[in-house]
């Protein structure tokens, strides 16, 4: 088969056409590839910032296929399935967290296109308990996107809370489909991009932000939380700024550059700072009913596999509205 592999941080994927085929162990199942989304995460495997992958790893964990072959074990999947695969892509099942629900914890957590190969490839193989059957609305391309962009999006939504106006610091794949279950949330919404990048302003208007503006700017009013998907440590105290007496500021990235000291008088007031870590599977099957509900539809720009560098350059230089895809 063919793959995009990780060959060392700072260096080009290299594009491999002679790999085998992998074949499903116990409760794992084959996939044929039909689409996987390029993640921020990836550039952070790529650019050295997350520094433990498994040598040559294929990235990829917004994965989009259909099940070609079942390892021993598999009950609730079927071959001809179609399936997507998150970010986290096996737990313990034994620790305190997993024992707890919050197997998003696990001490000996693997991860899809870090630990495990992912989906910049024709096959992958998943662990059959962190598959989501998509539904039938979504094409390929257009579901890859929630598997991560969508599930770390509604995870932020919910430490958020319901507050009556939420803030999006960074406006790209995440904060794209976010606004849309924020909004069917009745949630009014302000988006806050690089200062000057007027076409993700106005994207984020078109999918119906009350306000946007520079992330240098305070919003016309406080604000009850904000998500920051921009993994800029600075807009930390930015959002605090922000934030109303008793608010909550969530870092929805998993890497972020350092936060800058501030004054305590920005956290003061029962203000809340938070992280998210990875999804559960309770997050897949509540934001996939959720993304029906909200008639959520992602804007996506399809690369081949052999144009992975390409989409990685894109999505580092801020050049996407929506999301990068890879179309095997």
């Amino acid at each position: 088969m063919r793959a995009a592999t990780f060959v060392s941080p700072g260096s080009p994927l290299k594009l491999q056409n002679d790999l085998a085929i992998p074949k499903p162990d116990a409760h794992q199942v084959l996939l044929h590839v039909h689409a996987c989304g390029v993640c921020r995460t990836d550039l952070h495997i790529v650019d050295g910032e997350l520094n433990e992958p498994k040598s040559h790893v294929v990235p990829g964990h917004e994965i989009v296929g259909t099940i070609e072959a079942i390892g021993y074990g598999v009950e609730a999947l079927r071959i001809g399935d179609r399936v997507g695969v998150p970010w986290l892509g096996w737990t313990c099942s034994t620790c305190r967290y997993c024992r707890s629900g919050r197997e998003n914890l696990c001490d000996r957590a693997r991860f899809t296109g870090y630990q495990i190969d992912g989906g910049y490839a024709e096959y992958a193989v998943a662990d059959e308990r962190y598959c989501f059957k998509i539904p039938a609305a979504y094409a390929d391309a257009a579901a890859a996107p929630l598997l991560c962009a969508g599930l770390i999006g509604y995870r932020a939504l919910k430490m958020a809370g319901a507050g009556r106006r939420l803030g999006l610091y960074g406006f790209g794949a995440a904060a794209h489909i976010a606004i849309q279950v924020a909004r069917h949330r009745g949630q009014e919404v302000f988006a806050f991009t690089k200062p000057g990048d007027g076409e993700g302003q106005a994207f984020a208007r078109s999918l119906g932000a009350a306000w946007s503006g520079g992330s240098d700017a305070l919003p016309p009013d406080e604000i009850d939380a904000a998500i920051l998907f921009a993994p800029v440590g600075a807009l930390v105290p930015a959002a605090l700024s922000a934030t109303v007496k008793g608010g909550t500021v969530v870092c929805a990235g998993i890497h972020m550059s350092d936060i800058p000291a501030f004054p305590y008088r920005l956290l003061w007031g029962e203000r809340r700072l938070c992280s998210v870590a990875n999804l559960t599977r309770s997050d897949g099957q509540e934001f996939f009913e959720m993304a029906e509900l909200a008639n959520v539809r992602t804007t996506v720009r399809s690369y081949a596999l052999e144009d992975a560098n390409a989409a990685l350059a894109d999505l580092r230089l801020g050049a996407l509205q929506g999301a990068a895809v890879l179309v095997p």
